[in-house]
């Protein structure tokens, strides 16, 4: 792969990792209310499952979808109805979660599920191998594509459960706390907008 291709990738995968989306709503979320260590299998989870839908779309899952438009609409409002739990999940709770209320932040194999079912995660995953594969060497550029997500992505995205762990002092107040819960909720929600247009 040309080396301003690669570049290019980079940039692609950086700016679609870090900019507003469900992962980062809900690790913004889940940082302020489980801190940051906490929210690291969460994160850690979004990296492997993403890699996992970028490897899948690249080898058949995109042209698949693209044949059978009817199964790409069942996973978008799959998705939608499982991000709408999640934002149901976020404005009710009351507490800063300290591992004693029974309220657990998002695990690994969760998370990494939730990339399968995740709108955006979809839409990047069938740009990135659409735009950046060649097709002369396939298998290597849809690898390359891996590797670039992967370079990117959990630093990207730490930095929204960062920003939760550092407003989380500052939300220990039950009011605040509520009000921030239900606007992130709101935004979740939101954030799926466009993609289930």
């Amino acid at each position: 792969m040309p080396l301003d291709t690669f570049l290019a990738l980079v940039l692609f995968a950086f700016t679609t990792s870090v900019t507003p989306g469900p992962n980062n709503m809900m690790l913004f979320a889940s940082g302020v209310n489980f801190g940051f260590r906490r929210t690291v299998p969460h994160m850690l989870g979004i990296g492997a499952g993403f890699f996992s839908l970028l490897i899948g779309v690249g080898f058949g899952l995109g042209a698949l979808l693209h044949t059978v438009p009817a199964l790409y609409t069942a996973l978008k409002f799959a998705g939608g109805a499982y991000l709408a739990w999640i934002a149901w999940k976020i404005a009710t709770s009351r507490t800063l979660g300290e591992g004693k209320s029974g309220v657990e932040p998002m695990s690994f194999l969760s998370a990494a599920a939730f990339q399968w079912v995740n709108p955006k995660a979809w839409v990047m995953a069938v740009t990135a191998m659409t735009t950046y594969t060649i097709p002369d060497i396939y298998l290597a550029s849809v690898l390359i594509v891996g590797f670039a997500f992967a370079l990117v992505n959990v630093p990207s995205v730490s930095t929204w459960a960062g920003f939760g762990s550092a407003l989380r002092d500052w939300l220990s107040d039950p009011v605040r706390l509520k009000w921030f819960n239900i606007t992130m909720a709101v935004l979740l929600v939101l954030s799926l907008w466009p993609m289930l247009k």
